[in-house]
């Protein structure tokens, strides 16, 4: 394995430490960026991590000084706002530099969720009926979306702001939980019809050729019957509230090899037209009569080492080390395959 020089672009919170020194990482939020930079010098390679805020500057310095051969992106925003990601790609794309994950084009389409579900929905792959309530407009529900809807923010990630009150089943908590969105998140809503289900993750990788894990699933053990089982915030990142409810996510169970099938061939084709690289998870949900949606789709998700991405491709046979190798293989000859 060729040694690289390897420029690792992270927003500005979250550079970690060199050592943990005691800190429990698997509770901080430098988490993925810790696992990312101390595998890839574990396996040989020149690292240098950069936080970033609001300056492109701190970019363009840190290439001319370190000359890396990739730039390993974790930028999920830029000057806090989400969709600003696809920006920071596209100028090192300007910069000739290659990068891992997904190219600006694909960040675009996948991001806006609206127009991600357009496409989806022109493709004839199944995801909910949904409606966007823009701010400062006056909330009124189309005759199409059905109770119970969700209610999310039109751009934000990593479940920011859903809560078990998303979830609405009558005209004032819509009402309530869309002008949340708007006052609290400052962004859009997205309310889409609440499919009451299973929820699976298909964890992705490749650029002209696709790679697909083991279809993922969490799992609500002890949430009780009152309790949506949706992916909130605290299931997601409260360890205490994971354990109290035994919310956990492992390979999926008791689905027929034909289901099986349907989900891998759906999350291929959304893949393709969305036009994504790199690497991605596709978030669906199954009800009652084994239906499948699309729910939304995942482009530079989170590989922290044990979360589920990087599980899931343990599960296929590749080890940490390697998951993070192959990132780099694939956005390495995305660039020289655009270049020439």
């Amino acid at each position: 394995m060729k040694k690289l020089r390897v420029v690792v672009f992270m927003h500005e919170d979250l550079v970690p430490p060199e050592k943990l020194n005691g800190v429990p990482k698997e509770s901080a939020p430098w988490r993925t960026e810790y696992d990312v930079v101390s595998t890839l010098r574990k396996m040989g390679h020149e690292v240098r991590p950069v936080g970033i805020r609001s300056d492109l500057s701190v970019i363009r310095q840190a290439i001319e000084d370190f000359k890396p051969h990739a730039a390993f992106n974790l930028l999920e925003e830029f000057d806090g706002v989400a969709v600003y990601d696809q920006n920071v790609v596209s100028f090192l794309e300007l910069l000739r530099v290659p990068y891992t994950g997904c190219n600006p084009r694909g960040l675009m389409l996948a991001r806006d969720k609206a127009l991600c579900k357009k496409i989806l929905h022109y493709h004839r792959i199944p995801t909910p009926e949904f409606a966007v309530y823009p701010m400062g407009r006056i909330i009124k529900r189309s005759k199409r979306l059905q109770f119970p809807l969700i209610v999310k923010s039109l751009i934000e990630e990593a479940s920011l702001g859903i809560a078990q009150a998303s979830v609405v089943y009558d005209e004032a908590e819509l009402n309530e939980r869309v002008r949340f969105v708007h006052d609290k998140l400052k962004t859009d809503a997205l309310v889409e019809e609440y499919i009451d289900g299973r929820e699976l993750y298909v964890a992705m990788m490749g650029n002209s050729r696709r790679k697909v894990f083991a279809i993922w699933e969490l799992f609500f053990e002890k949430l009780g019957e009152k309790n949506e089982r949706i992916a909130t915030a605290k299931v997601k990142w409260d360890l205490k509230y994971q354990k109290k409810f035994g919310i956990s996510s492992g390979e999926a169970k008791v689905l027929a090899p034909d289901k099986e099938k349907e989900i891998v061939r759906m999350c291929k084709r959304a893949y393709d037209v969305l036009g994504l690289n790199g690497y991605a998870r596709i978030d669906l949900r199954m009800n009652e009569k084994e239906e499948i949606f699309i729910i939304e789709v995942n482009p530079n998700p989170q590989i922290a080492e044990g979360e589920d991405f990087a599980e899931s491709a343990r599960k296929a046979g590749m080890s940490y080390a390697e998951l993070l190798q192959r990132i780099l293989n694939l956005g390495i000859r995305w660039s020289q395959n655009r270049s020439g």
